[in-house]
Order: structure tokens, then C-alpha cells, then sequence
């Protein structure tokens, strides 16, 4: 498979230019090698809206801006994203680049594999196509907590026959991308040859306190795997 072709889209003086191409050059060195990084200075309103221009810095793999947008050109202003420093956050470029190279076998991983991979394997398996495997597993597996049944549950998702396995049980040659999950821990180490991206969440299992406490935590954590998996499967993914 060819490389992505990847753009990113600036206007002269844009305070967060340099950052955003380190960040997209860093992403693409790592999941799309041979992806060179295209920039654009888009130079005018009218040029910005000719091209579709959705503001600075914009980046766009194979065409498709990161975000899903598409219309609304706003001419040579800053773009808004949800985060405070003015770039996209990470894991959204990790994602577009991982949409473009289309790995085959995508492995959910974190320590014990129960909790945080489990509902990341759920929703993969909700949103993937036919033709993609999702698995999940930890390095120390334990057992697949209620919690994570109970609010998978909710949004019409059913992981009751899901287990905990360890890296063993898994078919380390045909994994094409690894997604560690770690925050607080060390995160399993794979060693077989993929794609790896890092996206570390808060473990929902450790917080404290009565039932209701944990479930809601449970629930950002499943909110925001969701909102992650969703970008890597848009559009057929």
C-alpha cells in the first residue's frame, strides 16, 4: 500500500504551525513511514474559500480532514479544537493516520484487561468492518469487570461473553495496530512488528467510593473510548 498523502494547511504568522507539523511529521514517522507531510499556505479568504479551508492549522490524510469536516470555509483565521493549546489532540491525527493504512488486526491493550481494553474491544467490534479483528488483552488478566458490562450495556453493546486473556492468547503475527490504554501503570509491552499509538485513560476500576461513584467513571471512560474508536472506523474506517 502506497503512503497516505497527508497535508497540512496553514496561513503565514499562524501561532500553532510549527507545532502541528512536529506533531503530524512525529505521528506519520511512526505510523505511516514514507508519509511525507505536505504543507499548504493558504494565502487569501478567497483561496481558503476555493480549497475548503476550515482554519489554521487544518490537517488533512488522503483528502480527509482529520475531523470529518467538510464545507463552512472560514478564510485565514485560527480553528478551534478541543484542547487548549490550539492544536488537534493526538490521538485525532493517530487515528486519520491509522483510517488511511488500514490495519487488519487492531489489539486493545492495558495491565489487566479488564476494564478499559474490554470496553475498547466492545466498541471496535460495534464499529469495525466485517473484515477487521479486534482483540484485547492485558499482562496480567484478571476478569472482566461488571461495571464495563453494565455500561457497555447501556448503548445497546454486549460484552458479557467477553474474557480477560494475556498476550499469549493472542496472534501476535497478524496484529496490525496496537492501542495501549494505560495511564497510572506500565503498559504491556508487544513485541510483535505494528502500528502503535499510546492513548492512556484514567483506570475506571480504581476510583473509590460508593457503586454510582465508580459507574460514572466507568461511563466517561466508555464516552471517550467511544469517541476514539468511532474517528478510527468513520466512514467504513
Amino acid at each position: 500500500m502506497k503512503p497516505p498523502r497527508i497535508e497540512l494547511l496553514t496561513f503565514e504568522g499562524c501561532p500553532h504551525a510549527a507545532a502541528a507539523l512536529s506533531m503530524v511529521r512525529e505521528a506519520a514517522g511512526r505510523l505511516a513511514p514514507g508519509g511525507a507531510v505536505e504543507e499548504i499556505r493558504v494565502g487569501s479568504d478567497e483561496e481558503a474559500r476555493r480549497i475548503g479551508f476550515l482554519g489554521s492549522p487544518s490537517i488533512r490524510v488522503d483528502g480527509v480532514d482529520i475531523e470529518g469536516r467538510s464545507g463552512g470555509a472560514c478564510g485565514l483565521s485560527c480553528r478551534v479544537y478541543d484542547s487548549a493549546d490550539g492544536l488537534p489532540p493526538e490521538w485525532m491525527v493517530e487515528a486519520a493516520l491509522l483510517r488511511a493504512i488500514r490495519p487488519k488486526h487492531f489489539l486493545f491493550l492495558c495491565v489487566a484487561n479488564s476494564a478499559r481494553s474490554q470496553m475498547a474491544e466492545g466498541i471496535a467490534r460495534s464499529l469495525a468492518p466485517s473484515d477487521v479483528t479486534i482483540s484485547s488483552a492485558g499482562s496480567v488478566p484478571t476478569r472482566v469487570r461488571e461495571e464495563a458490562v453494565t455500561v457497555l450495556r447501556e448503548i445497546g453493546i454486549d460484552i458479557s461473553k467477553q474474557f480477560s486473556k494475556g498476550l499469549a492468547d493472542i496472534d501476535a503475527q497478524s496484529v496490525g495496530a496496537v492501542v495501549t490504554l494505560c495511564a497510572e501503570e506500565v503498559c504491556p509491552a508487544f513485541l510483535g512488528r505494528a502500528a502503535r499509538v499510546h492513548w492512556g485513560l484514567p483506570d475506571p476500576a480504581a476510583v473509590p467510593g460508593p457503586g454510582e461513584e465508580r459507574l460514572s467513571a466507568f461511563r466517561r471512560t466508555r464516552d471517550e473510548l467511544r469517541r476514539r474508536i468511532g474517528a478510527l472506523f468513520a466512514a467504513g474506517g
